[in-house]
C-alpha cells in the first residue's frame, strides 16, 4: 500500500487562496527541500509519521469536508503526494495543492487547484523557481507571491507583466506577517492598478503560529 509520511491531519479555516475563511481539512506532508526565510512551518521538515494514502483518505473524510487543503514543507517532494490526490478528489470534494513552485506540477491531477508560488528575491530561494510550471498553470488554478518589502513587489511585478501571469490564472499578493505593513502593500496595489488580489493570512490572525491551525 503506498504511504505518505504526514506531520499533522487537522481541521480549520483556510487562511488564505480563493477559499480564505472556509472551513477545510488540511493535510500536511513532511518534508521540503527549500529553506525560505520567513518560513512558518519549520516543524514539517522533519518527522511525520508514515501513513497509508487509505488510512489518510479515511481520516480526512471523517471530518466530511467540502474542501481538503494537501500542503506541507513541500509536499510535491514525496513522489506518493500523487496517487493522495487522486484518492482525496475520489472523495468528491474540492482539493487544493499549496506547492512551492520548485516541484515539477505537470502530474498533479487535473482536478486538484493548484496554488503556487513564485519564490521573491527576499525569500532566498528564487533559484528554486520551475518557471516550466507557469505553462501548466489554468484558469482555476492560483499563483502567490509572498512580499518581504519593496524590492520584492518591484520584482513581482515585473515577473507579472513578463508571463502575462494575470492572463492564465488568479495571482496573489501576501505581505510576509509582521514584517511588511499590509497597507503599504495594499496602497502599492492600487497606486499601480494591479490585476491581482491582495490577501492576508487570516489564521495568523486568528491564532498566532500556533500548530495545526
Amino acid at each position: 500500500m503506498a504511504q505518505c509520511r504526514i506531520t499533522e491531519i487537522f481541521y480549520s479555516l483556510q487562511g488564505e487562496s480563493r477559499t480564505v475563511g472556509l472551513p477545510t481539512v488540511f493535510v500536511r506532508l513532511t518534508g521540503c527541500p527549500l529553506r525560505c526565510g520567513y518560513c512558518d512551518t519549520e516543524y514539517a521538515f522533519y518527522g511525520g509519521q508514515k501513513m497509508d494514502i487509505s488510512d489518510i483518505v479515511e481520516q480526512v473524510a471523517a471530518y466530511k469536508p467540502r474542501y481538503v487543503c494537501v500542503t506541507g514543507g513541500e509536499p510535491l517532494a514525496q513522489p506518493n503526494c500523487i496517487p493522495l490526490l487522486t484518492a482525496l478528489c475520489d472523495l468528491g470534494v474540492e482539493v487544493s495543492i499549496e506547492t512551492s513552485g520548485a516541484m515539477d506540477i505537470s502530474k498533479v491531477d487535473p482536478r486538484v487547484i493548484r496554488v503556487m508560488d513564485l519564490k521573491t528575491p527576499g525569500s532566498g530561494e528564487e533559484s528554486k523557481n520551475r518557471y516550466e510550471n507557469i505553462a501548466l498553470l489554468e484558469s482555476k488554478d492560483q499563483l502567490k507571491f509572498v512580499i518581504c518589502h519593496r524590492e520584492d513587489y518591484d520584482w513581482a511585478c515585473e515577473t507579472l507583466a513578463e508571463y502575462q501571469l494575470s492572463d492564465r490564472c488568479e495571482v496573489l499578493f501576501s505581505p510576509i506577517h509582521g514584517e511588511l505593513k499590509p497597507a503599504d502593500l495594499a496602497d502599492w496595489i492600487v497606486e499601480d492598478n494591479l490585476p491581482v488580489r491582495m490577501q492576508l493570512q487570516l489564521h495568523k490572525y486568528l491564532w498566532g503560529d500556533e500548530q495545526g491551525r
